[in-house]
């Protein structure tokens, strides 16, 4: 079953700042994120906990703000850009925290997204984005990472190929389109 995203502004006239996109972004991320965890398992890979499917979620919110940031390079100044990614980056961890918190009880969940997210955007920042989307690498990356989360047993061994073929494409063309959406 596809994801239905809004991504236009129910008043269009009305101006928008730059926090409130990144809002609606970051939204839209844990929805997609979310999404393509749920869509694993709907294509017979199996998550041993709940803790494991988190970690997945947390490789496609990383995957997106590098997409995020990849995409308003260029087309917004540099203080914009960096209000945007920040304000992205501060409602994804929240969502993370509450997530993490309801499911795992109390304790600091964003904290190790946050080493994550750096650890990755470091990575992700050698690898290749141009007009036409991110490169082979870029998602072969993203499938790699989803692998070593899901592991090598029967059952998981052909995720990699999942997420590089099918589900980090799509994850890439639904946030973009929403993403250039959301600026018209």
């Amino acid at each position: 079953m596809a994801l239905r995203i809004k991504s236009h502004w129910w008043n269009a006239e009305q101006a928008r700042s730059v926090p409130e996109i990144a809002g609606a972004l970051a939204f839209i991320a844990w929805r997609l994120s979310v999404e393509k965890a749920v869509n694993l398992h709907c294509e017979r890979f199996v998550y041993t906990d709940d803790r494991q499917r988190m970690a997945v979620i947390q490789e496609y919110l990383v995957f997106l703000i590098q997409i995020a940031d990849r995409l308003c390079y260029g087309i917004m100044s540099e203080d914009d850009r960096r209000t945007l990614i920040t304000t992205v980056v501060t409602k994804v961890i929240e969502q993370v925290q509450d997530n993490g918190q309801d499911l795992f009880g109390d304790g600091n969940h964003s904290r190790p997204f946050i080493a994550l997210l750096n650890r990755r955007s470091d990575e992700y920042a050698q690898l290749h984005f141009d007009g036409e989307g991110p490169s082979y690498p870029f998602l072969r990356h993203l499938g790699y990472e989803i692998q070593c989360v899901m592991g090598q047993q029967e059952e998981n061994r052909w995720v990699i190929d999942q997420v590089m073929d099918k589900d980090g494409w799509e994850a890439y063309q639904q946030f973009s389109g929403t993403f250039r959406n959301l600026f018209e």
